[in-house]
């Protein structure tokens, strides 16, 4: 991968990690549909080499976070599956990328890894922000009203960017227009 080129577009990406057992995680029908190679391929190569996937690196998903789930995306990407996906979290990726050795898998592990990077950051940077404004509140006399006003509605802003951050991640149905 040369420059900043990516294989697939970041939106796309984003759009395939979901949050399953408090992990940021993605699908094994996601990962094979990303890597070129079908669900059964992936799954097999991932079962030879079972032991570099830990608990904390893949799971496989219940039939009832299944379901949750597939409510959540409206369909079924998956069909009528008769094995529930695995999941895979951010260390869970990464190994894949070990055991399958194509150059796509290996490009496209490069820039998941590089958008989970970001996730981490945007939500350490807002964490960060919150704990500054709750130290500047701390120090404000009680008495001062404008000054307790502003510290709530700059809360309400930031928590509104962060609803929109997550509506902006979700899916888009339709039809994108190509700039190039």
């Amino acid at each position: 991968m040369t420059g900043d080129k990516s294989v697939i577009p970041d939106e796309v990406l984003l759009t395939k990690i979901y949050e399953i057992r408090g992990h940021k995680v993605m699908l094994d029908y996601d990962l094979a549909e990303l890597y070129g190679v079908k669900t059964k391929v992936l799954k097999q190569a991932v079962r030879r080499k079972i032991g570099r996937f830990p608990d904390d690196f893949m799971f496989e998903l219940s039939k009832k976070e299944f379901e949750i789930l597939r409510s959540q995306i409206v369909t079924s990407k998956s069909g009528g599956t008769r094995y529930m996906p695995l999941a895979f979290t951010e260390h869970g990726v990464l190994m894949l990328s070990s055991i399958l050795n194509s150059d796509r898998a290996v490009e496209i592990n490069i820039q998941i890894m590089r958008i989970f990077t970001k996730m981490r950051q945007l939500l350490l940077t807002h964490k960060d922000l919150l704990l500054k404004l709750e130290q500047i509140e701390r120090t404000v006399s009680s008495h001062d009203d404008q000054i307790v006003v502003l510290f709530e509605y700059l809360k309400k802003l930031m928590e509104e960017k962060e609803i929109r951050q997550e509506q902006e991640s979700r899916k888009r149905i339709g039809f994108k227009k190509d700039d190039k």
